[in-house]
């Protein structure tokens, strides 16, 4: 198949990459600008772009997606399909009609459940059991679009954001390369159900903030696990604040040393820290420093 592939950031990269495995014609993939980043703010290109480099594919990187000129140029190309993954931007309504097999994305969750820009994240947050990918026809509407094939994937006790995303993006691009082939065979999608619908919210910094009067130490290692490393999440030892990387429930499973703190509901043990412009350290070292 002729395939426009669109994503930035690391999620998308094994879906890329299994597509060019199977042979599929990828003239161009679209992903976001390089943007700063660091303390030094060098421009960073984006995983998706290092990607297409290593494979000889060519790369635009239009600042808005929505301008005309940026769309133009696909329907020279005459796709079968434009295939999507995380990548930051809705695409706007004329594109929908240019493919032969219209744009296809990858979804990290079982919709309807986390529609929106934080699927991953939220299934840590909200302690769900299983998550998992599902492969939809684009539509207007965010998320909203039928179903071609989804696959279940367990999300662990243990789990962060990048480790879910992890193997989310591995299941997901075998997922794509194995639903594509069934989609130029005739498979047709299935509506998504109208229970069960929930929006995964882009996180921001407030939800980092962490309130041990009215959160319980699951709470806390949920958005540990889930914010990290962006947007973070902070938390004050010893009259200052500084960012929580790492800790467990007291109790759990976990036996690493900390600091217990008090929650709501239980006590959290914190392990790693990283105070302001500083490097991340365990919490008894960065105590030893406080005077």
């Amino acid at each position: 198949m002729r395939i426009i592939f669109i994503g930035t950031s690391a999620f998308a990269v094994p879906t890329l990459k299994a597509l060019a495995a199977a042979g599929h014609d990828i003239p161009l993939v679209v992903t976001q600008p390089d943007r700063p980043a660091g303390r030094g703010l060098e421009l960073r290109q984006p995983p998706v772009k290092t990607a297409a480099q290593a494979l000889g594919v060519r790369v635009a990187q239009p600042a808005r997606i929505r301008d005309p000129e940026a769309i133009t140029p696909w329907r020279a190309i005459a796709p079968d399909a434009i295939v999507l993954a995380a990548y930051g931007q809705i695409l706007p309504r004329e594109v929908l009609g240019i493919p032969r097999l219209g744009p296809i994305n990858l979804h990290a969750s079982l919709l309807p459940r986390h529609r929106g820009p934080a699927p991953i994240a939220w299934a840590i947050l909200e302690g769900d059991d299983v998550t998992g990918v599902s492969v939809m026809r684009m539509e207007e509407r965010l998320d909203t679009g039928p179903v071609y094939a989804q696959q279940r994937v367990p999300v662990a006790a243990e789990d962060t954001l990048e480790s879910l995303e992890d193997k989310l993006a591995e299941a997901g691009a075998q997922l794509m390369a194995a639903t594509l082939l069934r989609i130029e065979a005739g498979l047709k999608p299935e509506p998504q159900a109208d229970a069960g619908v929930t929006h995964a919210r882009r996180l921001t910094t407030d939800d980092g903030r962490l309130d041990l009067n009215t959160l319980s130490a699951v709470d806390v290692d949920r958005r540990v696990r889930a914010l990290n490393p962006d947007p973070g999440v902070w938390i004050d030892v010893a009259g200052r604040s500084v960012r929580l990387l790492r800790g467990h429930v007291r109790g759990s499973a976990t036996a690493a040393p900390g600091l217990e703190v008090m929650t709501a509901n239980g006590r959290y043990v914190v392990e790693i820290v990283q105070p302001p412009g500083k490097q991340a350290m365990p919490v008894d070292a960065f105590l030893r420093g406080v005077r």
